[in-house]
């Protein structure tokens, strides 16, 4: 077998089978398949793309070519939720400790930043003191005793992920859908959670831009899901406007805490009550319409922060931001304010663009071996269908020395559209998949 033949093979658009599939996954890995190889079977698949069965033997590949997590030991249901990548995306910080404090395990493996979308470890890095790399057993160890834990994954899951992915991003071969369905679907499989909530966003902000696309991307993982004989449901969310108010680390971090306390903004609050509940439903302990009302009780009663506190605690953070979150973060004192140059509404946004000017504050990374500033980000003022009038604050810039503000403010200008119309109401939960 050769990888030359195989890229032929489906450069011609002809269907893969399995052992070629492990021929080209396996051989990269081991150094056998060279770059350009890889590369060159990449484009393939991306002009001729992958049926149903050639994706799952894809993610089988990907999965089995490192370490497969077993958290057999710890007891009950174990449900993961992955997000597809947003701006403003706090939800783990929310929902992680909102379903833990209804007696389900939570032992979440999670990513850091790359280009326009955060990364939920960024965010818990930046609570001082806070440990998100933590050996196999001492992540299990919290799990069993307090619940939850959140983690940074470790280095042996799935490394023909991490391979290929760096790959993808330096060929233009991102977005297509049977390698963005096996490279999420490999490492949620082999972290070792029982059922998995999916959401699937679609939009401006989004890497899947289409609605219709990203309906395909997740009925696609969820069969993947199927075939593994795990348990797992699908939120379509739009992402046509950055999720919440609050971009960056720090403030992330903030704006989930308030989220906690009963203060949160109406579509990070929907988003996340919505999938808690799902998750709730596939652990099998509440249905989803019930699932909803106990997510709700237990952000009024106070125990959903109480476990973050515990989550905080548990793996070496500084608890008093739970209590006291602008003065214990780090939070840039240097703000600039983005301001409309007309009077109308807000009737468009390229979240895309705002996910970017945060990443050039330095919240966010273009290359992987860049460092996070924790400190800067945006505070979204107005958001879609918002009136606005000439001179007012849009937005509110965070920034550092570091910062390319000058790059931010210009993508924050050409990001927001004012028009004399409203584009009605926002709907951020568009579809949920069982």
């Amino acid at each position: 077998m050769r990888a030359y033949d195989i890229i032929l093979k489906k450069r011609n658009g002809g269907k893969l089978s399995k052992e070629e599939i492990n021929f080209m996954v396996h051989g990269y890995v081991r150094g056998e398949v060279a770059d350009y190889q890889m590369a060159a079977f990449l484009m393939a698949v991306f002009f001729r793309h992958m049926d149903e069965e050639e994706t799952y033997y894809l993610t089988e590949s990907m999965m089995r070519s490192g370490e497969i997590l077993d958290l057999s030991e710890i007891p009950g249901v174990k449900v993961d939720k992955h997000s597809t990548g947003g701006v403003g995306d706090k939800t783990t910080l929310v929902v992680a400790p909102l379903v833990a404090s209804c007696g389900i395990p939570v032992a979440k493996m999670s990513g850091r930043a790359l280009g326009h979308t955060g990364g939920t470890i960024d965010k818990l890095e930046s609570i001082p003191g806070f440990k998100a790399e933590l050996p196999l057993d001492k992540f299990i160890e919290n799990v069993k005793k307090y619940g939850i834990a959140i983690v940074s994954q470790t280095g042996n899951l799935v490394p023909a992920d991490k391979k290929i992915y760096a790959l993808r991003d330096a060929t233009a071969t991102v977005d297509e859908m049977s390698l963005i369905a096996s490279s999420i679907m490999s490492k949620k499989l082999a972290a070792g959670s029982d059922a998995f909530v999916l959401d699937v966003k679609f939009g401006t902000g989004a890497f899947v831009k289409d609605k219709e696309e990203s309906r395909r991307l997740a009925k696609l993982m969820l069969e993947i899901a199927k075939k593994h004989d795990k348990k797992a449901a699908a939120v379509l969310s739009n992402m046509n406007q950055p999720l919440g108010k609050y971009v960056g680390n720090s403030l992330e971090v903030i704006e989930a805490i308030e989220t906690l306390k009963g203060n949160g903004p109406k579509d990070l609050v929907e988003l996340s009550i919505t999938l808690g509940a799902l998750m709730l439903d596939l652990a099998g302990v509440f249905s989803f319409e019930e699932g909803k009302e106990v997510l709700r009780k237990k952000i009024e009663n106070g125990e959903a922060l109480e476990k973050f506190r515990i989550l905080v605690k548990a793996q070496g953070g500084d608890e008093k931001i739970v209590d006291a979150p602008w003065e214990t973060l780090p939070v840039s004192e240097r703000v600039e304010e983005f301001k409309a140059d007309k009077e109308g509404y807000v009737s468009w946004i390229d979240t895309e663009k705002v996910g970017t000017a945060s990443m050039l504050l330095g919240a966010g990374r273009k290359r992987k071996e860049d460092r996070i500033d924790h400190s800067v980000g945006i505070v979204i003022e107005k958001k879609l269908g918002d009136f606005v009038r000439k001179g007012e604050t849009v937005a509110k810039v965070f920034f550092s020395e570091k910062s390319d503000l000058e790059a931010a403010m210009n993508l924050l200008r050409e990001a927001y559209f004012i028009s004399d119309t409203s584009p009605g109401p926002f709907k951020v939960v568009e579809e949920v998949i069982k």
